[in-house]
């Protein structure tokens, strides 16, 4: 029996992306009501496109719930670097909510979590049994990869992907999909605002980990470790182990959805009303469907 194709969707990482695109050149696509929409049009198209490259049977689109999560408890300066969000991006939060339901794809998020821990948490659930595709931008998300799991990230442009799965992650990183929670706890992570082990970089991290496999095995056999090295980590001992709470994906997250509500099935006549209400320009003359398998093709191709 063939198994499901659940697409897991990183709705902020999209969002973000598809509203800078545009936004470096002040084209928010602002329509009739002075809303801006560039960020939900680019989301949406990143949909599709992905949807028509990997054809997957179920698609849920995860997000984050509010800026404070279980991180900032544990380490209030966790992303404290980040501003607040463009004002032209704010409307189009809630917006783009409303579009995915009116594409019939849940949309998934809980209070204290990330995005991050949801996907991780239905990616768990769902690859016991079924096939997982994790689509984002994000490389903290490659920590996933396991069997029956792959991460497909964004590039530049529509259409472009680094895929990776578990074999082909360490063939070219040279480290296992779980060992990259360790590497970020010893370089820390200037975007997400934790500093690991300051004075170790990504290099170092590397290095310690393809001899030592874990920070257990790093710290049971630092005596072998330079004098440099081991006076680094035994000064930031502490951080190192907050570091790597911090980077390592929640997947026990309270958070679920049901495989007959994430069944990718567009309603045509809902979508229509969706992107007719947002002023979306020339979608319609360029919506196919392929009626052989009932499948919506990219709108705005």
């Amino acid at each position: 029996m063939e198994k499901n194709k659940i697409m897991l969707v990183d709705g902020m990482a999209l969002l973000f992306r598809a509203f800078y695109a545009t936004a470096m050149s002040n084209y928010y696509m602002v329509n009739s009501k002075g809303i801006p929409t560039n960020a939900v049009y680019g989301l949406v198209k990143h949909l599709f496109t992905a949807v028509n490259r990997y054809h997957p049977t179920h698609v849920i689109c995860c997000w984050d719930m509010g800026s404070h999560t279980f991180r900032n408890a544990l380490y209030p300066e966790y992303k404290a670097n980040r501003g607040a969000p463009p004002e032209e991006l704010i409307p189009q939060f809630d917006l783009v909510k409303e579009v995915i339901g009116a594409l019939n794809i849940p949309n998934v998020g809980v209070e204290g979590y990330e995005a991050d821990d949801c996907i991780g948490t239905l990616s768990r659930f769902f690859s016991k049994n079924e096939e997982v595709l994790i689509l984002s931008g994000d490389q903290d998300l490659l920590q996933l990869l396991k069997p029956n799991v792959t991460v497909a990230l964004l590039k530049k442009g529509y259409g472009n992907y680094a895929e990776y799965n578990e074999a082909s992650f360490t063939e070219e990183k040279g480290i296992t999909p779980a060992q990259m929670v360790d590497v970020k706890a010893l370089m820390g992570d200037t975007s997400d605002n934790y500093p690991g082990v300051r004075g170790i970089g990504e290099k170092t991290a590397l290095k310690l980990l393809k001899e030592h496999e874990t920070i257990e095995g790093i710290l049971e056999n630092i005596d072998a470790l330079t004098k440099g090295q081991r006076a680094k980590i035994q000064e930031n001992i502490e951080m190192l182990h907050l570091s790597r709470q911090l980077a390592r994906i929640h997947c026990e997250a309270d958070v679920n959805c049901s495989l007959e509500d994430a069944l990718y099935a567009i309603d045509d006549m809902k979508m229509a009303a969706a992107f007719d209400d947002l002023e979306f320009r020339n979608w319609r003359k360029n919506l196919i469907i392929q009626q052989e398998e009932k499948t919506t093709v990219d709108p705005f191709s």
